[in-house]
């Protein structure tokens, strides 16, 4: 990070943490949508209260980042540039944090005839916000490898789409109520956001590095 920091390790100590609050949300996120497809509340609500908690610690990092900022950047120009970046990938935790506890709240039902979709849907969402995280490091280290990260988070968010409307596609087609219909679909959407806000984040650190190379 020395390339827009001066020298402290304290604030590059404090965006690694915060970033790696967001991959390990993301992480409990997916196990925990997986016990919940598997009929294992018990441990998908532990999941749930430990995405909380993560949040909660991720709010902390970020208000204490954006305080030391003001006094540790070596390009004051680009500071708004660092402060947009970590507001939005915290929005992708938000969004992480919602989704879990409203699955928590509502219970929609799933088929098993649903359930591989919703894996696969839930495997491409994490991933893009796995290379979103990928992508917020390397514009403070490398931004050589910013590109190729934001083309994965793209192939992510694509395939997020795909399994998102094959899914939709499914479920109004089976012979179950409307609201149960409206539920899963609202689930779906809710999961589809999360790979779409990742990719924003992707699209910013991409105008950003243009930025910092001219």
């Amino acid at each position: 990070m020395f390339t827009i920091f001066k020298k402290t390790r304290e604030l590059e100590a404090e965006i690694n943490r915060f970033l790696d609050t967001i991959i390990e949300a993301s992480v409990h996120f997916q196990e925990g949508i997986k016990y919940f497809l598997q009929g294992d509340l018990e441990t998908f609500e532990e999941k749930v209260r430990i995405i909380d908690r993560l949040e909660s610690n991720a709010d902390q990092l970020r208000r204490s980042v954006e305080e030391n900022l003001y006094l540790n950047m070596l390009l004051p120009e680009a500071r708004g540039d660092v402060l947009a970046l970590l507001e939005n990938s915290d929005d992708v935790l938000n969004a992480i944090e919602e989704t879990i506890i409203e699955c928590s709240v509502e219970k929609p039902a799933c088929t098993d005839e649903l359930k591989s979709d919703f894996l696969n849907l839930v495997d491409a969402v994490t991933s893009a916000v796995e290379e979103m995280v990928a992508t917020v490091r390397d514009y403070f280290t490398n931004l050589s490898d910013v590109p190729n990260h934001i083309t994965k988070i793209k192939v992510h968010e694509h395939e997020s789409d795909e399994i998102g409307e094959k899914l939709r596609r499914k479920v109004f087609s089976k012979d179950i109520e409307l609201c149960e219909k409206l539920q899963l679909r609202d689930f779906i959407l809710r999961l589809e956001k999360i790979a779409d806000l990742a990719e924003d984040v992707g699209d910013r650190v991409d105008i950003y590095r243009i930025k910092r190379m001219v």
